[in-house]
């Protein structure tokens, strides 16, 4: 979960919080910088990059300490190497001295649960392998169909109106439904269960009662295919051979649902903000030199769905970036940091077209299982879109749009547009084929039917003197070039 924050919880009573504009805003015991008081994160990290290296230490709310991992490759190793780092929170050393009270805002990212997010070992490929196995079974041809299909239907909601808001009414709408559909559960899908995700990931005090709202779905789904088994994720979820029990399934469904559609709603309106803000990002893009799969790598690269991920814990006392980490000591996975490590990309304006090595999906043992999906649903819904609204155009200065920011991600809050009113598609209609045309006179082939006229001769007769000669013209003597298998495969994909 991603709770968001809006203003400082809990800072030490011998320590309070300086005004804002004081320099030592942001500051707390040892002098070490509190993350969730900082206004700008990047430029923070940048501060720390230059003051401490590749690995850096930072406080949490009610000042519990904690190191960020700042390095790409610091960052990489730290993911892949489970003999000196686990996701086990229950070896942390500020949880064990008592520093972190039940009530302490970041508990959802950190306690301990039994999913294979968290599991070690044989218990980590037991859980994991069952979740990856029901990955496996995923038609990726029919997602991307479905993806088009939704994304006409959302589309069909406002696009008479000429304008919209493209994150409340398309970006958190999306992931959600595609991925009820890919559970098992698409009659669940609606503005509730959409309202309820995110008011679980924003921490609010009716997030226990979201929770519960999904949970209760998804256990509902869990039973029905215990009974009634389908060609669907919870199916073959329950069907492999771990044998995950109920409770594990519903926990299981939860963790990829909501990783899902948090990432994926961020991801999303970061992409369709940069298409509508950055002249030169649309121009590549309706000029061919990028297309929309290259756009969302850039994305990625540029502003990861999750800026930073709770946590990684070490086992034992080891060296990370030139820091002594003690054992018990917590480590934020910091994708957004890392990802412009001048080390790794020394100039941030160059292109990163072809390049798969950012963080945004994480790496070793936890890596995130569905990022075929999330890029999927990013790149056939941008497509889409800009496929139904050509000239959409931002409604309100870039200077005006907002995000909501916490420690984990910024979640932009809205993305008004305009366009021509257009009207709703059908969204059932399937691809058409254009009809056969008719073939000219001197074509034949086999041969006629009775009573049907023989084709005229192609050749001049003696009964028929042959017409004036003319020079040839070459651009008529040239047949037209057939479509590229590649330009009618798109056509055929976008229902043309």
């Amino acid at each position: 979960m991603t709770p968001e924050f809006h203003s400082p919880t809990g800072t030490h009573d011998a320590f309070p919080a300086p005004p804002p504009g004081c320099p030592a805003h942001g500051l707390g015991p040892g002098s070490l910088h509190r993350l969730h008081e900082a206004e700008d994160l990047g430029e923070l990290y940048e501060q720390l990059r230059e003051q401490h290296g590749q690995v850096a230490p930072v406080l949490l709310h009610d000042d519990v300490p904690m190191w960020v991992v700042l390095g790409h490759t610091e960052n990489l190793h730290m993911v892949r190497t489970p003999s000196q780092f686990c996701r086990d929170s229950r070896i942390w050393n500020p949880l064990l001295e008592g520093m972190v009270k039940p009530d302490h805002p970041l508990m959802p990212h950190i306690a301990w649960q039994p999913i294979c997010s968290h599991a070690e070992g044989d218990e980590h490929l037991r859980l994991r392998g069952a979740v990856t196995g029901a990955m496996s079974t995923i038609d990726h041809r029919g997602m991307r169909r479905y993806i088009n299909r939704s994304t006409q239907r959302l589309v069909n909601r406002f696009c008479e109106e000429g304008s919209a808001d493209l994150v409340a009414q398309f970006s958190e709408h999306l992931p959600m439904a595609v991925m009820c559909e890919i559970l098992g559960m698409p009659d669940e899908y609606n503005d509730r269960i959409v309202e309820a995700a995110r008011d679980m990931l924003k921490g609010t005090e009716t997030a226990i009662a979201s929770n519960a709202y999904i949970m209760d779905a998804l256990m509902r789904l869990t039973a029905k295919r215990r009974a009634r088994p389908e060609e669907d994720f919870a199916t073959h979820l329950i069907n492999h051979p771990a044998r995950l029990t109920d409770d594990e399934i519903g926990q299981h469904l939860r963790v990829v649902l909501i990783a899902a559609y948090e990432a994926t709603a961020n991801l999303l309106a970061n992409v369709i903000r940069v298409v509508l803000t950055d002249p030169r990002f649309r121009a590549q893009l309706s000029g061919g030199q990028m297309t929309v799969p290259e756009a969302v790598e850039q994305s990625l690269w540029d502003e990861p769905p999750f800026s930073t991920v709770f946590a990684y814990f070490a086992k034992q006392d080891t060296e990370l970036g030139g820091q002594h980490i003690r054992k018990g000591d917590g480590l934020l996975f910091a994708p957004a940091p890392g990802n412009v490590d001048p080390r790794v990309r020394p100039d941030l304006s160059a292109n990163m077209m072809g390049n798969r090595s950012h963080l945004a999906f994480g790496g070793g043992p936890h890596e995130c299982p569905g990022a075929d999906i999330g890029r999927a649903i990013a790149e056939v819904g941008v497509d889409a879109l800009l496929m139904r609204l050509p000239d959409v155009e931002l409604e309100c200065p870039e200077e005006e749009l907002e995000w909501r920011h916490s420690i984990a991600s910024a979640h932009l809050v809205e993305l008004p547009v305009r366009f021509a009113p257009k009207p709703p598609q059908d969204v059932l209609r399937k691809p058409g084929q254009a009809p056969v045309p008719p073939q000219g006179a001197t074509w034949q082939v086999g041969t006629p039917q009775p009573g049907q006229a023989p084709a005229p001769a192609s050749q001049p007769t003696s009964a028929q003197p042959p017409a004036p000669t003319q020079a040839p013209d070459p651009a008529a003597a040239e047949p037209a070039r057939p479509k590229g298998v590649l330009r009618r495969f798109l056509r055929w994909w976008r229902g043309n």
